[in-house]
This record gives C-alpha cells, sequence and structure tokens, in this order.
C-alpha cells in the first residue's frame, strides 16, 4: 500500500455499496463479496432506510468486523453524494483501490477480481463495461437498453472521451484518482454523476479502461431509477462540457 495508513483488515481493496430498501439483497451481497478469493472490504452507505437494511448489516458487522464498514446517513441524498462520502473515507482510512457497485446483484460480485486486476496492472479507472464488447444485458426491457445504450453513445459525442459505456456504475478506482479529483466541486447527484467521474478522471490524464461484464437486471428489491436521473444525465452532459473549458486539469505529479 503507499499509503502511511493501513485499514484494520490489512487489505488494500473495498467496494462501496449505497443502499436504500435492499432488505431482500443486502445479507446476500455481503456475503458474496466475502466469499470471493481475493479479499476486498466492504463500506455499506445507508440512506436510513425504512424497511431495516442497516440492522442487516450491522448483524453482518458482528460476523466480520474488520471487513464490513456500515455510515448511516439521514436520509435519501442521492447517489452521487453517497459515493464522495465513501470515497473521502475509503481515502482517509487507507485503501488503494476504491470501487463502487451496486447492492442487487446487477454487478456480479466475481467481478471485482477483474476490476481491481486491471488497476493493479496498468489502469487508473477500470469501468464494468455493458456495451465495450456489445451489449451485454439481461432481463431489461428494450427501451430501457435502448435508451441506455445510446445516452451513452450521445455522451460519447459530446465529451469525445473514449469510454463506450459512460453511465457504468461499476467501477475501481486508484486512490490516487480520487485525491486528485476535487471531490467537492462534483456537482451531479444522479447517473449523470458517473458521467463526471469519468469525465473528470480523463480530463485530468487518468487511463481509463473497460471490462466487458455481463449486467442482469434485478431481481429483488426496487430499481431506483427514474426519468429525472435520465434526464440529468442528458442534458447534464452539454453543461459539463462547456463548463470543462474553463477549467485547469493540472495533477499534482505532473
Amino acid at each position: 500500500m503507499d499509503s502511511e495508513k493501513i485499514p484494520a483488515s490489512g487489505h488494500d481493496s473495498v467496494v462501496i455499496i449505497p443502499m436504500y430498501n435492499e432488505k431482500e439483497n443486502a445479507a446476500a451481497i455481503i456475503d458474496a463479496v466475502i466469499a470471493l478469493p481475493e479479499p476486498v472490504d466492504i463500506l455499506v452507505i445507508d440512506d436510513n432506510s425504512p424497511d431495516g437494511t442497516a440492522a442487516i448489516v450491522k448483524a453482518k458487522i458482528a460476523e466480520y468486523p474488520d471487513r464490513i464498514h456500515l455510515i448511516e446517513r439521514q436520509g435519501k441524498l442521492g447517489l452521487g453524494t453517497a459515493y464522495i462520502c465513501g470515497f473521502l473515507w475509503a481515502i482517509d482510512m487507507g485503501y488503494d483501490y476504491i470501487c463502487e457497485m451496486d447492492a442487487d446483484f446487477s454487478h456480479n460480485p466475481e467481478d471485482l477480481i477483474r476490476l481491481i486486476a486491471t488497476c493493479r496492472k496498468d489502469a487508473d479507472v477500470a469501468v464494468g463495461s455493458r456495451y465495450v464488447s456489445g451489449v451485454n444485458v439481461v432481463n431489461w426491457p428494450m427501451g430501457r437498453v435502448l435508451m441506455s445504450y445510446y445516452a451513452s453513445a450521445y455522451v460519447r459525442m459530446i465529451t469525445r472521451m473514449p469510454v463506450r459505456d459512460t453511465t457504468a456504475g461499476f467501477v475501481c478506482y486508484r486512490r490516487e484518482v480520487l485525491q486528485t479529483i476535487p471531490l467537492d466541486k462534483i456537482r451531479f447527484k444522479g447517473y449523470a454523476f458517473q458521467i463526471e467521474m469519468k469525465f473528470t478522471a480523463y480530463k485530468y490524464g487518468f487511463r481509463i479502461e473497460e471490462v466487458p461484464i455481463i449486467f442482469v437486471n434485478r431481481v429483488l428489491g426496487t430499481s431506483k431509477m427514474n426519468t429525472g436521473i435520465f434526464g440529468e444525465a442528458v442534458f447534464g452532459v452539454i453543461r459539463l462540457k462547456w463548463n470543462s473549458f474553463f477549467k485547469k486539469y493540472k495533477r499534482p505529479d505532473r
């Protein structure tokens, strides 16, 4: 590890999993990550779920006190703020590889190993990509597949960012990336947050590599996607690109 501080578990990787009303998935997703052949610690961000999600996570913490961590927030404050909260915590704790993943098994926990390995090898950001090798989505309605696919194409056209799955929420970052990006300046809270993070990393000159995954629509629980979130992603991209003309992207190591 590069940092002076070492996590209590002694492991260098952590996955941040935001949760809201995920009682059907919370224990299972935690068990799946803990069972991986290479150790990855877990930070759950719970936004005061009324269904008792936090209590389930706390029971798991009792089983694996150094591997599982929980931050409880007072309400639904947005996906982006949840991840930023987690990023700051993970940096402070000394993790070198910081991942993000959904709680509903739409992302296969086993793919975490491939994302982290990609960052260990030569990437600064590894993206679990639905579209880098075709369209690898299971059980989504065709309308949503098309909306997602063409939204990413639209983002690439506007930003010129060489990433095929710009809205992907399954990502691993080297700690240096998150230390360089001014996280307090990230403005989007919904799925546009994913675009803004990738675009900012790209503008700072970090190497982004896409790792093909198969995305499976959730079986249990309720999706948090809505048209407002999608609209933020579509219309916010123009503002994101425009604002980039007035920013200086200077890495401290260059």
